[in-house]
């Protein structure tokens, strides 16, 4: 029996594109911060530091990531 297909391949391949993109961002950002280029203060908000915010880009690129990657891999079955 073929699985259902919901969303096309397309928006998980976007979904992977995305994710990788800011996973390096944030990546690069965490590196840039720690070296000093710049100030990671610029970025806190409230209560969260500034590495807090940047880290979270990365960490939620990673995870758009490994969405659009796992259902592109259940799609493909």
């Amino acid at each position: 029996m073929p699985k259902a297909r919901l969303i096309s391949k397309s928006v998980y391949r976007f979904l992977a594109l995305t994710g990788n993109a800011l996973a390096a961002l944030g990546c690069i950002g965490l590196i840039l911060g720690v070296l000093g280029v710049f100030d990671m203060e610029l970025f806190s908000f409230g209560l969260s530091s500034g590495i807090r915010i940047i880290g979270t880009v990365a960490i939620a690129g990673w995870l758009l990531s490994a969405i659009g990657y796992g259902f592109s891999d259940y799609v493909n079955d």
